[in-house]
């Protein structure tokens, strides 16, 4: 076992960056944050400037180790987690970027991956992934395309991709290692899952050079060392986690079929199927993680909007004042009254994958108020977590006997306990909702000897709350009837009115 000592996780989001100093006993000593801002050039388009997103991340760092009072010698390991599929890339010797990074939520690939469909089932094979442009591989040929003589700077090495795993790790590593960890390399949509390995057939179909991408490693083991003027000591970067894969390892569902969802800007929920990859006709087939030499995968849904609905909610229409506010007014009511909201702001992720969907709110009359549209919207998240639970239980051939949930979200009372109606399951909270940072923390701390193994995490995990199912079978079914019937109106209509 290590000396005693801590382990700082960097937690990267969409909206902002964290950092957390956590001691053995997986108790959190402190939270750094800064928020991170989003540009958005054109309907549909979303990006973030990597130099912000450093500087957040950096600061929060930095921060954290001030007010937790501990000498940055004291770090034991840093453990990174990250936005998935947000695509960044920057000039090999300058360290700059050459472009703003175009986030995991943008669109704007759409039609180029409309091409790609006739390819669909190598990619699925491959990379247990669907043509989308939720992933980062067809952001990589857009930003290769669209910035002058970049691409043939990118075939010869001059420029390199990351994720923001692989953005951070350059950043404090002084450029010295490029690497990415087999669970956000398998959101390129160019990683074979099963070899680990870049595929070179991919990377020919989705015009990547292979001179500009990271290097694979396991999600547990020292990748490389701060450099000590960065945050005052050379620290191990030991553990490297996609942020839904870190919260399934945070949630410590180490067991085939146990499975999680984060609410968070969207819901992403992931079942550990083991050591083989699960064949799924809707669902995501990803690496949960690298760890102990072994490789783990796991079944996602991945929905693109839910929190950020509540978001929108309170910043574009003014209709709560916040969370809470939202949920307050949910409250208020016996029931929906036959309003729906299907938040397909940025399209439909799983199981429907429709990128041309769009919000759509029915069922309104002269009687329908702001209760209803925000008791309609936390609806709509449990619905849309409900609709990857019944493909996951199908595909994965189980039936789940609970839902271990995490997130900003899963603080909404009335949302967890509507999720545990509509599902007909238990849910449970655990005690340390911060599974993100949690599980980045364990991957690192097991690299370098904090945590002795699994079982020794699996023991730090405590249920805080237990939501039982109390909603009539006959009113879950005519509720979700109605869900169901409310998503087939949204399907296609950015295709319908050109």
């Amino acid at each position: 076992m290590a000396g005693d000592g801590f382990i700082l996780a960097l937690d990267e989001g969409t909206t902002s960056a964290r950092a957390l100093i956590l001691n053995r006993d997986a108790r959190v000593l402190g939270v750094g944050q800064f928020k991170v801002g989003q540009i958005f050039p054109h309907p549909g388009w979303v990006e973030q400037d990597p130099r912000a997103i450093w500087k957040a991340q950096i600061m929060a760092a930095r921060r954290v180790i001030k007010e937790a009072k501990i000498a940055p010698s004291s770090v034991s390991a840093i453990g990174i987690t990250n936005q998935r599929e947000t695509t960044i890339i920057w000039d090999r010797d300058t360290g700059e970027p050459v472009h703003n990074a175009i986030v995991w939520q943008c669109r704007r690939t759409a039609d180029a991956v409309e091409k790609l469909r006739d390819h669909s089932a190598i990619i699925k094979e491959r990379t247990g992934l669907v043509p989308d442009s939720y992933f980062s591989g067809p952001k990589i040929g857009w930003i290769l395309d669209n910035v002058p003589g970049l691409r043939r700077r990118a075939e010869k090495g001059e420029v390199l991709f990351g994720t923001v795993d692989s953005w951070l790790i350059y950043k404090l590593t002084g450029g010295r290692i490029h690497a990415v960890d087999y669970s956000n390399a398998s959101r390129t949509m160019l990683f074979n899952i099963r070899k680990l390995k870049w595929d070179r057939e991919l990377l020919d179909l989705l015009g990547v050079p292979e001179a500009m991408l990271p290097e694979p490693r396991p999600s547990s083991g020292v990748i490389g060392y701060t450099e000590a003027r960065i945050l005052g000591a050379s620290i191990p970067i030991a553990g490297d986690l996609g942020d839904q894969q870190a919260a399934l390892f945070g949630q410590t569902a180490f067991a085939p079929g146990m499975a999680k969802c984060t609410y968070g800007t969207g819901n992403f929920m992931l079942m550990n199927t083991g050591r083989e990859p699960a064949k799924s006709e809707n669902l995501l087939t990803t690496v949960a993680w690298g760890v102990g030499g072994r490789v783990t995968y796991a079944l996602e849904g991945s929905v693109f909007v839910t929190g950020a609905a509540l978001q929108w909610l309170q910043e574009a229409l003014g209709i709560t004042k916040s969370p809470r506010h939202a949920e307050a007014l949910a409250s208020s009511l016996e029931g929906n009254d036959g309003v729906y909201f299907v938040p397909a702001l940025t399209g439909l992720g799983a199981p429907h994958w429709d990128q041309y969907s769009r919000g759509t709110i029915l069922g309104l009359t002269r009687g329908t108020g702001r209760a209803h549209i925000a008791r309609a919207t936390l609806e709509a998240i449990a619905y849309l977590t409900r609709d990857v639970s019944e493909e996951m239980e199908a595909e994965g051939d189980v039936s789940l006997k609970e839902l271990r949930v995490d997130g900003g979200a899963a603080r909404n009372e009335f949302l967890m306990q509507f999720q545990a109606d509509i599902l007909g399951k238990r849910v449970l909270r655990p005690a340390n909702t911060e599974t993100t940072a949690l599980g980045a923390a364990f991957a690192a701390g097991l690299a370098v000897d904090y945590w002795e193994n699994q079982s020794e995490l699996a023991k730090l995990w405590r249920v805080e709350k237990d939501y039982e199912p109390r909603m009539r079978a006959s009113e879950r079914d005519r509720l979700y009837t109605g869900w169901r019937e409310a998503v087939s109106r949204s399907l296609g209509w950015a295709r319908i009115i050109g």
